[in-house]
């Protein structure tokens, strides 16, 4: 790449992070001409392109990219020390590039109208309706416990493999569109991290690569958990980036599947949201529904726990500060707190439901 173009990319980059400031002021306009317009055809290409194979191209591409990086800096250090300004020139170019391809492929979706406004539920709730909804949630956890062990003292454990999953993932998001026509998901392009390991030491369930739209799964995660996690990340795929609203799509999709392991787990996956936000709210009312929970499902937290504890480790903090900043600056104000935003929708999607709970 000649010095000619590599300096228009460089005067390129302010630009864009202009204009992209300027179009978050218009989520209206992100909504109808990106996120219901163009970004439909460019992830469903990407889809094609990509999901057929069995691995994650993806994870190859930063892997190579990272090694490419590495051959760099060790090649050209001594062209790097004597011309640094150049070196910033090339960095630059570099990240000209990345912020135009992430914006054009997903990023825009940002800075899309958010899922209450397209789905016209609210997020706010009163103490009273968490205790209530809590209640209702862990009575279906039970339940559904009950129903797949025959025995409430046994923890539930997935039959399935990790690509019977995803298949289930896919066949459960075919049933959700009659319900709601806007979560179809064609051409699915779903699977397991080959960085599934440090994802895990990062202290995350997956991932979407906005780069090649293929929606990435921790595979070492608790199998009762990798229906949810699943379903948030095709929710990703869909175009919908808040975490509150991929939590919410998950909860969607797992609790309409007409399979018992996935509703097990989407409840199980809700009642943890909502015990951790009653805790604070009101820890009577915690404490008591916490008794009320059959000794298979505490076991299955258990499992949850001990796992997530296993791989602790002191640079998990710094992975999550930053995951946290890369959220606020892409417009969740609320950083990884956003995650816990799934309360407040679910409990007003199952109020406009009319359930009772």
């Amino acid at each position: 790449m000649g010095q000619k173009t590599k300096t228009i990319l460089v005067i390129l980059f302010p630009i864009q992070i202009f204009l992209v400031g300027m179009l978050a002021r218009h989520p209206d306009w992100v909504e109808e001409y990106y996120s219901n317009g163009i970004y439909l055809y460019i992830s469903r290409f990407l889809r094609i392109l990509f999901g057929w194979l069995p691995f994650s191209f993806g994870d190859i591409l930063y892997t190579a990219l990272f090694i490419l990086a590495g051959r760099y800096l060790y090649k050209q250090w001594k062209k790097i020390n004597a011309k640094p300004l150049y070196f910033v020139k090339d960095v630059v170019v570099v990240l000209s590039i990345a912020y135009f391809a992430f914006h054009l492929l997903w990023g825009m979706n940002y800075y899309r109208q958010p899922i209450t406004w397209k789905l016209n539920i609210d997020r706010q709730y009163t103490v009273e309706e968490l205790v209530r909804f809590t209640e209702f949630v862990a009575q279906k956890t039970n339940e559904y416990q009950e129903q797949i062990t025959h025995d409430s003292l046994a923890p539930v454990h997935i039959p399935y493999s990790k690509r019977e999953i995803y298949q289930k993932t896919e066949g459960a998001y075919t049933l959700l569109k009659d319900q709601f026509p806007e979560f179809e998901y064609k051409n699915p392009s779903l699977k397991s991290s080959i960085y599934s390991l440090p994802l895990t030491i990062m202290g995350y369930g997956g991932y979407l690569n906005p780069f090649t739209n293929e929606a990435q799964v921790n595979g070492i995660t608790p199998a009762f958990r990798l229906p949810m996690v699943s379903g948030h990340e095709v929710g990703h795929q869909l175009g919908y980036s808040a975490e509150d609203a991929t939590n919410f799509i998950g909860y969607l999709v797992t609790s309409n599947s007409n399979d018992v392991y996935f509703k097990y787990a989407s409840y199980h996956h809700a009642l943890g949201y909502c015990l951790a936000d009653l805790f604070y709210k009101d820890e009577t009312q915690y404490k008591r529904i916490l008794t009320t929970l059959h000794p298979g499902v505490r076991e299955n937290f258990k499992e949850l726990n001990d796992f997530w504890k296993k791989y602790e480790n002191p640079l998990e903090p710094m992975f999550k500060s930053v995951f946290n900043t890369f959220l606020k600056v892409n417009n969740q104000k609320e950083g990884i707190k956003s995650y816990n935003g799934v309360v407040g929708l679910m409990i007003n999607y199952e109020n406009s439901r009319h359930t009772a709970f």
